[in-house]
């Protein structure tokens, strides 16, 4: 590991000779295999500006995270500071304005329970570690994404520290061009964001928690599942997000499960959920909850770590039932060192169609959902890895484009595949904010190798 003077940075910085840096490095070797030379806790604004301006002035490459994940390790590397806003995680609710503004460290279990203390939901995600920055950045699928829109789509303002150091403020009337990108073109590519406002959905006294199992489902039950799921979905109620998945468990075996929120009360959730339930061997519960209680049960199902190797992709149009067997097929055999396989299908449509493609810079509104191919192991990554980009080959032939929050390494023109005709005003609007390419990764806007 290169050696350097850290003098410049402030905030919280764990550098190689801190025992807090052992810990740590001890988690990033067990995630990614990565080790940053430096990570600085920001405490505020002043501390991210000064960490940009330490990683030009020493020629060290910078990434970011918001507290959260990066399924591909891109939120750090090797030898690169790493820009860790996980203190810097204050909330601030305006009521009379209908407005919630989280700072960049803010995660998704953070602001549930802020905003639930006073009576409302928020579109955020699953996950309750994930940082609420890189999620909407993204675009912000949830399960609120069919009745609140996606996280992007709430988005009214942002504060971005920029590559000289320097705070921007994105909105519809300030900068409004980097305002489209950040809704959607990905995080770590414009600059460090600070902090989110947040339109405040309505208040809501309770939601229905959707549970659907099926234990034992054979390739053919599974394939059926899909059949159904994608005619169920094409006229459900905007007031259900669900995800679904067949899966292949070392436990369980083969199964399918479906889980998700419904806007309403158990008894109108049934009627709508009710073809989803008509396979045989069903077992399935409807519970009145609190919109707390819901996404707390919703985001217990995330183990605190796991090892997994997964990929994305869009679907925009019916399977055959040929198409369906095959995607069970995906699954079938576990590869060497794996625990766990699944094919997820995470519903869109409702409020998320509603925007146009060229709106902000998701540009997959029209997709009927997201469908997702992991596997979780123990040991053998290689083969694991191996098992997924055997199997992506044919996922690809029948899907289009993949979710950028959902990353997949190997992806071979991943700005087309990620952004379509979004990724040439994306280009653009990243050499107008970061000329030099200062915020850069693998999968970033811009290939060329930072100019500091």
């Amino acid at each position: 590991m290169n050696t350097c003077n850290f003098e410049g940075l402030t905030g919280r910085v764990v550098t190689p000779d801190d025992p807090f840096y052992q810990e740590l490095r001890q988690v990033y070797n067990r995630a990614v295999n990565k080790f940053p030379l430096a990570i600085v806790f920001c405490q505020n604004e002043a501390d991210v500006s000064n960490a940009v301006l330490w990683s030009r002035s020493h020629c060290v490459s910078l990434r970011i995270r918001s507290g959260g994940h990066n399924y591909e390790g891109y939120s750090t590397g090797n030898d690169i500071l790493d820009i860790d806003l996980s203190e810097f995680n204050q909330i601030a609710i305006n009521e009379a304005l209908s407005l919630v503004t989280v700072q960049g460290g803010v995660t998704n279990k953070q602001v549930y329970e802020t905003v639930s203390a006073l009576g409302y939901p928020f579109p955020g995600g699953t996950c309750p570690t994930v940082g609420v920055s890189g999620y909407a950045l993204g675009g912000g699928w949830g399960l609120s994404c069919r009745y609140l829109g996606l996280g992007c789509d709430n988005l009214v303002q942002l504060r971005l520290v920029n590559y000289e150091g320097v705070v921007l403020t994105a909105s519809d009337t300030e900068n409004p061009d980097l305002y489209w990108a950040l809704r959607g073109g990905g995080g770590g590519n414009f600059g460090v964001v600070t902090s989110m406002t947040f339109r405040l959905p309505p208040k809501v006294s309770n939601v229905t928690l959707i549970d659907i199992r099926y234990s034992n489902a054979d390739r053919e039950k599974q394939s059926l599942f899909i059949q159904t799921w994608q005619d169920w979905l094409m006229d459900a109620d905007i007031r259900v997000t669900l995800v679904s998945r067949i899966f292949n468990s070392q436990e369980e075996g083969l199964g399918i499960i479906a889980r998700g929120i419904f806007y309403g009360p158990p008894e109108a959730a049934l009627g709508i959920v009710k073809p989803l339930l008509e396979l045989g061997g069903v077992r399935y519960s409807l519970r009145s909850l609190t919109f707390l209680e819901a996404v707390t049960i919703i985001g217990e199902f995330y183990p605190p770590y796991e090892s997994f190797q997964s990929a994305s992709r869009f679907v925009l149009r019916d399977f055959s039932e040929c198409e369906t067997c095959q995607l069970a097929g995906l699954i079938a055999e576990r590869p060497r060192g794996s625990v766990y396989t699944a094919l997820s299908f995470y519903a869109l449509g409702g409020r998320v169609s509603e925007t146009a493609s060229n709106e902000t810079a998701f540009f997959y509104r029209n997709a009927h959902y997201i469908t997702w191919l992991n596997t979780v192991f123990e040991s053998c990554k290689c083969e694991n890895s191996d098992w997924i980009n055997e199997r992506f080959c044919y996922l690809k032939s029948v899907t289009e484009g993949s979710y950028v929050n959902f990353p997949y390494g190997l992806l071979p023109c991943y700005l087309k595949e990620y952004y379509r005709s979004n990724a040439c005003r994306l280009k653009k609007v990243k050499k107008r904010y970061d000329p030099y390419n200062v915020f850069s990764f693998p999968q970033g806007i811009l290939k060329k190798p930072p100019c500091l």
